[in-house]
Parts: structure tokens; sequence; C-alpha cells
């Protein structure tokens, strides 16, 4: 039995399919494969909404998280409205970061559905296929299952929009193997599948062809009441269908990208990364995305690892949210995406145009919250779910 819970045109699609036992796992299906499942404030919201239900129902024993289409799961943040609300904000004369209500509400609420992801006790098995970036980890990192298939890809692009891998990247990059988690928020670089799962950023590798079949299995399992046997289950029913992927160029370079980023001093990495000479096209890509950047991502990027280290989910996502509100009121974040996707002329005009100028004195006034901390939008995350104010 299949129960479709909103229409086939809306934002996210939602299915309950009756599985062994009688138990209910539910299907959430990102619905916009024309942008490419750019993660968009009314997903968002319905997401937050449908995770919560389907934690309270007893009936449910897991969750399935998929993106529609071919091309990918999410390929980052809605950046077009972001970019409406920034200019807006600034033609606007506003100077207070909480005033620009949109970008408040879509980091709230985005945030709010990757941490409530990270800590859900029921397991969520998310398919991380085709191009998978940006807000897209946000969603998937969290999942206690992360499957990627052969074409997928993986990246923390924000350095090209002016941004810094947010959607708790400041937590999930400082635990990739030695200095790889500085080297992609510095460069943007690839990842493979084999690479997806040597950063830590995935689990397992299942050829895309086994998707169905994989769906098919889950619906075989008498799941049970019991989360941890469910998780176990899961486990091996994936194993089960699992194929090696092949190594990574990240995992191959290891000792390269650990040697160039080396020490505390950000100028320095950056002038080792670009002045390698290298035959690696993945290296060479790597260099150029650091190249063109936005010098001021960098250093916030570099800075907000350094913060970030020791705290907890919770905690790291209260930075990134005012760190990215302060992005969307005078940073190089609206720019970034005019010259991207907007003119399309792809020459920004970064501001600081160097490292030189995009000092760490600099990327402190980013950090600067306008909130107590009781007062923090965010500040009920990590508390009881059924303590916290929920929309």
């Amino acid at each position: 039995m299949t129960t479709d819970t909103v229409a086939d045109d809306a934002p996210v699609l939602f299915e309950e399919r009756v599985a062994g036992n009688g138990t209910r796992i539910g299907f959430a299906t990102l619905n916009a494969p024309r942008t490419l499942n750019g993660f968009s404030l009314p997903m968002a919201r319905l997401l937050l909404k449908q995770l919560n239900a389907w934690a309270d129902d007893d009936g449910i024993a897991m969750v399935v998280l998929q993106g529609a289409g071919e091309k990918a799961f999410c390929a980052g943040g809605d950046l077009h409205n972001l970019y409406k609300a920034m200019v807006a904000f600034r033609d606007a004369g506003h100077d207070d970061i909480r005033e620009n209500d949109y970008a408040a509400e879509f980091f709230d609420v985005e945030y709010r559905v990757d941490y409530l992801i990270h800590t859900y006790a029921k397991p969520i098995l998310c398919w991380g296929h085709g191009i998978v970036m940006g807000g897209g980890i946000g969603l998937m990192s969290g999942a206690s299952h992360r499957v990627v298939s052969e074409r997928s890809k993986l990246a923390f692009p924000e350095i090209t929009v002016g941004l810094f891998p947010d959607v708790g990247g400041s937590w999930l990059l400082p635990r990739v193997p030695g200095k790889g988690g500085l080297f992609l928020a510095l460069t943007g670089a690839l990842l493979n599948p084999g690479d997806a799962i040597y950063a830590g950023l995935a689990d397992v590798h299942v050829a895309e062809e086994r998707r169905s079949a994989v769906f098919d299995a889950l619906l075989q399992v008498a799941w049970s009441g019991d989360a941890a046997h469910n998780h176990e289950r899961l486990d091996h029913l994936l194993q089960s269908h699992a194929s090696d992927a092949a190594t990574g160029p990240l995992l191959a370079n290891a000792a390269q990208v650990d040697a160039l980023c080396a020490g505390e001093d950000l100028p320095a990495i950056i002038a080792r990364i670009c002045d390698q000479q290298t035959d690696d096209t993945w290296l060479q890509a790597a260099q150029k995305t650091l190249a063109a950047g936005a010098p001021g991502s960098a250093r916030l990027a570099f800075e907000l690892q350094r913060r970030s280290a020791g705290q907890d989910l919770a905690s790291v996502y209260r930075l990134e949210y005012v760190t990215a509100l302060h992005c969307a009121a005078r940073g190089d974040f609206a720019e970034g995406i005019r010259a991207l996707l907007i003119d399309k002329d792809r020459n920004p005009q970064w501001s600081p145009a160097t490292l030189a100028e995009a000092t760490a004195a600099w990327a402190d006034t980013f950090f600067v919250s306008p909130w107590a901390e009781a007062a923090h939008p965010l500040a009920d995350l990590g508390t009881p779910l059924a303590e916290r104010s929920l929309a």
C-alpha cells in the first residue's frame, strides 16, 4: 500500500510504504529535478514537519531520503531566492542582520532540518546519487546510512559564490582524515564515491541499478519497534547490495594534501596550493577554483574550522547561522551568486579582493552575534525533541 500525502508537483513528495510485520517506511523525495533539487525554503519547511511527524509515529520504522531525476540528489541551496532577499536587504539600507527575514528563516529552517537528521533516533537511509553539494551534503551528512553510487559527485563549492562550507561543514570537514577537510573547503574539490566514503561523508557504495532492488528489499524486512535493532538490520541489508568503490584522488593525494595544508598560516597554505607544479588534473582543478574563489570565503572557512574545534554540533550550527547572515548582509555572497547565476559573467568582484585584506581580524566581525546566547534563534538545538518549539 502506498499513501500519497502531497500532490505530485509539491517541492517534496512523501509516501508511506508498508513493510514486513505491518511496519511502515517513510519515503521523502526532493522534487525539483529541473533545478537539480536545489534546497528551497518550502522544501525545508515540508521536511521539518514530516520528519518530526515520522519521528513521533511508532508505526514508522525508518525513513528514506532521495532526490527526483537522474542528475542529482541535491546540488545545493536555492540561491536565486536568497539573492533576491540579499539585494532587497541591501537596497533598503538595512544593517542589522536580523532584518533580512527571508535569509534568517531560510538558514534557520535548513539548519533545523540538518540537525534533526543528525540526531534522528530511527534509521535514515539517504541515497546520494549524482550531484551532492553544499546544502545537499547538509541533508545527507547526518543520515545514519549514506549511500553513494557510481555517478555520485560530492563537494563543498561555497568559495565560488562567496560563502563558506555551512550546513555543519565547519563540524564535518575537520573530521576528514589529515588536512583533507581544509583542502576541500579552500578548493571546492570534487569527491568521487570512494573519496566520499574515505572523507566520512558517505558509508557505502551501491550501484545505481540496485536502487529499486534495495528499496524492494526494505519492504520485505520485519522491522521492529527497537531503533537500534532496525539500524543493524539496515546495515546488513545495504552490505548485501554493496560493491567496492574505486580509490579517489583525495585519498591518492593524501600525503601531498597534508603537506600543502600544514601549519596555521593561511596565506602560506594557499600559496603552496596555488604554486604547486603538478600534472594531476584533480589538483589542477582545485588550484583553479581556489585562485578564482573569494579570498574572504577562504578566510572564513579557515577561521570557522578553528573556532569549531571542540564544540558540539548544535554550537557549530549556531555559529554558522550568525556567520551566514553576516555574509548575506554585507559579504561576497550576493556578488558570487550574481556572477555565477544572475548575470553569468563569471567575473565576480570580490571584496576583500586579496587574502592580505581578508585578515583574521576582518573575519572576526562575521562571528559577532546580535543575540544573547539564550535568545539565539537556534538556542533550542540540542534540547530533547519534546521540549523544542517547532514550526
